[in-house]
């Protein structure tokens, strides 16, 4: 059983994410494996995906973008990312228990 590709860590949601570059549009594609696939229209260069990548969760949590925060995977396919509140989840995450 493979782990799962988020967690919370108190009303932060940590996303493992698999990013494809260059891609035809934006969208969140599922789980791959033990990440959340994402295609991303930017390219690898200058860290234009990183920024494209956290502007797109931004929007797609409906948070402003200082709450989304590259924790690591600078400069490979391999990211993990912090999103403080999000007001969306991706697909795969369940809600927090607040109980």
């Amino acid at each position: 059983m493979t782990e799962p590709c988020y967690r919370w860590q108190d009303d932060d949601l940590i996303l493992s994410i698999r990013v494809q570059p260059r891609a035809s549009r934006d969208e969140i594609v599922g789980v791959y494996g033990d990440q959340l696939k994402i295609r991303l229209t930017a390219p690898p260069v200058d860290g234009k995906a990183n920024q494209h990548l956290l502007r797109f969760l931004a929007h797609y949590c409906q948070v402003p973008r200082i709450q989304v925060e590259l924790i690591s995977g600078q400069n490979g396919r391999t990211k993990k990312v912090r999103i403080n509140h999000p007001n969306r989840l991706p697909e795969p995450v369940s809600p927090r228990n607040h109980g």
